[in-house]
């Protein structure tokens, strides 16, 4: 339990002691101030008036105020929110510091539509950094949610004492504001929510005309499953309960850990029905319990709307479906998160509906924009809220026309997101700076709820810039025909801008087409050559290796020939002189006419004859002897026979002839 103090100091701004002093910085007493400007229209328990309706708002106020003092209000989890000492060496002055280039950061805040700069040195805190807004926007520390951190330090960013030189920036930075009451936060950090998530709250209830109620349950429980709880125990209606306690901001969805009481909290119940039933014999504690899934479909239906801050928890006719959201809140991811969203779109509004793009918003971005001229379609990122009250209208009847789905099949690529929840919401805001444009988160970030649901239509041109840019933002209060004219009139500026890059596109498509066939004329006539070349040199080389075998072949026939010869040679016998008696000499006329002549003793043989004829280069095999008369082929004669038994003396003329 959080005591009025604590409440007030936690969103009353600090005054800051200088930074120069090395004394711890003690903030000053706040003034005697009206606790409810001071704390936003949230009345703690206590005061003699809680949001509803009831007469018997009194009875709860005592009530509340004589238990609420018996509660431990010192305990663990509920701290000081900022820290009591600051660096007190770190200049603040950016003129001052040296190397001021290197050593300073600038931060562009943006925050309700206007640009802050502050430009701090590396060694300055986070805590430094919000104290420079408070000045500049006077939204105080404890209700600054900044988004735009790096992905990888975000949870650094979120520890007061961080450094800035720690936190990966680049020089220049871009940061949203988010003012925490303003967007229906309570005043607790999403640091602090996460360690409450799993601590176990025990919640203290009285009733008007029953036995009081103590619950114990966890702080994942949220404010619709405490309701059922009390609707199980004590036979009271949802839309019969009037509740007393709550702090301003809260709604169904809110869990335990969220809301902002403490771990030890009291409540005042009435029962609004005039004959409520009661149990009084079911008065003991209650563990924790989640939301009977089996529970009456009216007690869900006929659930308080916590949305308006004035009478919260009152019984106001509900207007929408329970579960407004289309995604859970604190999804894990774009991808799983695009799932959720078209399966309860198509479950909640049913058949005909428009086909959603299922993926990141990167993957659509790519599909729709990052393509040639020619293909590119528009992205329309469609932007669902659960608490509007323009979506049954808008999804029912403008979604299900035949028109409308049939545009977004041919001429876009449709995305779609909830942003019910918060964390789904700025999940989906970074991920459009990263993918599209700072501008474009703005815009969303700044389309107010009574114009939700939304689509942006976001395009990529040229004449945009390399970058893709919101080409038109269309409201959910709008008419069918107005719908379907503002997309065909988007449409048509979008393509008109992509004429110019579509007939560059065909001009380098057929510079391209003409080179191409270029290049394929060169490469055949380059084959072709290369084949001619080929074919040359193969035919050169089969020559080539045709006169090595026949060189080789005559070698070997001129060695055979030179060693038959040599061999004749060594056998002839020696010549006779001309004065020696029985002695032949014969004449062997060549086929050139020229003559071989020799002397041989009579009793020589034939064979010494030829082998005369063969060492002078005549082989028998290639020649033949014809001797003149009679006519007689000699080679064919047995070569034993001597010279004197064949007639061939004293003298005898052959001839060689060729066979």
């Amino acid at each position: 339990m959080v005591s009025v103090q604590e409440a007030l100091s936690r969103v009353i701004p600090h005054d800051d002691a200088p930074l120069a002093s090395p004394h711890p910085i003690q903030g000053p007493e706040p003034p005697a101030r009206n606790p409810v400007e001071s704390t936003n229209g949230f009345r703690p328990p206590g005061y003699d008036e809680m949001p509803g309706t009831s007469n018997a708002s009194g009875f709860f106020a005592a009530a509340l105020h004589n238990q609420n003092q018996n509660l431990n209000l010192n305990q663990p989890h509920i701290q000081q929110r900022f820290p009591t000492q600051l660096t007190s060496s770190i200049n603040l002055d950016p003129a001052s510091s040296q190397n001021n280039n290197q050593n300073v950061v600038t931060f562009n805040i943006h925050f309700n539509q206007q640009l802050y700069q502050i430009r701090l040195p590396l060694e300055a805190t986070v805590e430094q950094l919000k104290r420079k807004i408070f000045d500049e926007t006077s939204v105080p520390v404890c209700r600054q949610a900044i988004r735009g951190w790096p992905p990888s330090k975000a949870s650094d960013a979120q520890q007061l004492g961080t450094r800035i030189c720690n936190l990966d920036l680049a020089p220049e930075n871009e940061l949203i504001l988010v003012d925490l009451t303003d967007d229906g936060f309570m005043d607790t950090e999403q640091d602090e929510v996460t360690q409450r998530v799993d601590k176990n709250f025990t919640i203290f209830i009285q009733f008007e005309s029953d036995t009081p109620l103590t619950l114990s349950m966890s702080g994942r429980t949220t404010v619709q499953e405490v309701k059922m709880n009390v609707c199980d125990i004590k036979s009271i209606p949802v839309r019969h309960q009037e509740w007393t306690g709550w702090p301003n901001g809260c709604d169904n969805d809110t869990t335990l850990a969220q809301s902002g009481i403490g771990l030890s909290h009291r409540f005042a119940v009435r029962s609004t029905e005039r004959a409520a039933p009661t149990n009084s014999n079911q008065h003991n504690a209650f563990e924790v319990v989640t939301a009977d899934s089996e529970s009456s479909a009216d007690e869900f239906e006929d659930a308080t709307d916590f949305n308006n801050a004035e009478y919260i928890f009152t019984d106001l006719p509900p207007a929408q479906h329970l579960n407004r959201h289309l995604i859970p809140n604190n999804t894990d991811d774009e991808t799983s998160g695009s799932t959720q969203f078209v399966e309860n779109y198509k479950a909640r509004y049913g058949e005909p509906c428009p086909e959603f793009f299922v993926g990141s918003l990167e993957s659509a971005k790519q599909l729709a924009c990052l393509r040639p001229a020619k293909e590119r379609k528009l992205l329309a990122i469609y932007l669902h809220h659960g608490k509007s009250i323009l979506i049954n209208v808008f999804c029912d009847q403008l979604m299900k026309h035949e028109s409308i789905i049939q545009t977004f099949k041919e001429k876009f690529v449709l995305y779609g997101w909830d942003m019910t929840y918060e964390s789904n919401k700025d999940m989906f805001l970074s991920s459009l700076t990263a993918c599209i444009s700072s501008n474009a988160s703005l815009t969303a970030r700044n389309i107010k709820l009574d114009k939700l649901p939304a689509i942006m239509l976001v395009g990529k041109s040229r004449q945009l810039g390399s970058n893709c840019e919101v080409l038109s933002v269309i409201h959910g209060n709008i008419g069918l025909d107005d719908l379907l004219t503002r997309l065909i009139e988007t449409c048509e500026m979008f393509e008109e801008q992509l004429q110019v890059e579509i007939r560059q596109e065909d001009e380098r498509a057929a510079r391209d087409q003409v080179k191409a066939e270029q290049d394929m004329a060169y490469q055949e006539t380059l084959q072709a050559d290369m084949a001619k070349d080929a074919a040359k040199r193969q035919k050169e080389a089969a020559q080539l290796a045709e006169r090595k075998r026949i060189e080789s072949e005559r070698a070997e026939e001129d060695a055979r020939r030179e060693s038959i010869r040599l061999v004749a040679q060594q056998s002839l016998p020696q010549e006779p002189s001309e004065q020696e008696t029985g002695t032949s000499k014969i004449r062997v006329r060549k086929p050139t006419g020229d003559f071989l002549e020799r002397r041989f003793f009579t009793n020589n043989n034939l064979q010494d004859l030829l082998n005369f004829v063969t060492a002078n280069g005549f082989l028998i095999e290639e020649y033949k002897l014809i001797s003149s008369w009679p006519r007689r082929d000699l080679t064919a004669i047995e070569s034993s026979q001597t010279l004197e038994s064949l007639k061939l003396y004293p003298q005898e003329t052959v001839i060689l002839e060729e066979r």
